[in-house]
């Protein structure tokens, strides 16, 4: 079995893959004042739920964008699974060539998703992430990674609103009942909920213009199931595209004996 960790600024998640098929996977808050003893307790914890212990792992594959962050789940993982992580950076086999200016600029997380589209779907794509930032990722037909774009996040959104003015308050990121609002809450939740939505549908009619009609959109992070009801150009919905890409990675990487 292999163990597959995505380390985001809001969240990590975890999955476990039994014969290249995704079993048990948890979505956790990322907390950085947490040491590896309770990084390494929470995952051998979530894994006891699900009727697993650290012998059923023959291997860990990791991403992350949380420098500080990899050191300790990595320590966490050694200590508490027996395993060292393969963590994809620089030298790892990801089958993706980058076209970035500077390849050591992009997200391992944005590469993760480009080998998984480039196995699983095929180019051209556009990749759309709802995270902390909602970033749209350009896949060529030949599965290069191109760029894309950065946005801040609706919950980075929704926060800013809140501390950012007098009077407009704290709310939950939710479709509200329509597009006008009658009150202030109802409002807000208009702007933040069918304003993402309105950009998702720009952002991937200009990248159709430059990728060409044939381009696939394909949704994942926490909210592409919410975003993608209410838009018709979304067209594949993987919540848990970052944990195929690793699986992929992973196996990439492994020497034949």
């Amino acid at each position: 079995m292999l163990l597959t960790i995505d380390v985001g600024n809001t969240n990590i998640t975890l999955g476990v893959y039994d014969e290249g098929i995704l079993g048990p996977h948890w979505r956790l808050a990322t907390a950085h004042e947490r040491m590896p003893d309770e990084y390494g307790l929470q995952i051998v914890g979530l894994m006891a739920h699900a009727q697993l212990t650290p012998a059923d792992l023959t291997g860990i594959c990791m991403a992350s964008v949380v420098p500080p962050l990899t050191r300790i789940v990595s320590e966490a993982c050694k200590t508490y699974l027996g395993l060292e992580p393969l963590i994809v950076d620089a030298g790892v086999k990801t089958g993706v060539r980058i076209r970035y200016e500077d390849p050591r600029a992009v997200g391992a997380d944005r590469i993760v998703d480009a080998a998984a589209v480039q196995r699983l779907y095929g180019g051209p794509a556009c990749v759309v992430d709802f995270g902390t930032g909602t970033t749209f990722d350009a896949i060529s037909a030949e599965g290069d990674y191109l760029g894309g774009a950065i946005a801040p996040g609706i919950n980075i959104g929704a926060e800013a609103l809140f501390q950012r003015t007098a009077k407009l308050p704290r709310v939950d990121v939710q479709k509200p009942p329509s597009v006008i609002g009658r009150n202030t809450v109802h409002a807000v939740q208009s702007g933040l909920f069918f304003g993402y939505v309105a950009m998702v549908e720009g952002m991937v009619a200009r990248f159709r213009n430059e990728l060409g009609p044939s381009m696939k959109v394909i949704a994942t992070g926490g909210l592409a199931e919410i975003v993608a009801r209410e838009t018709p150009v979304i067209q594949i919905i993987a919540p848990w595209l970052t944990l195929d890409g690793l699986k992929i990675i992973w196996e990439m990487n492994q020497v034949p004996v």
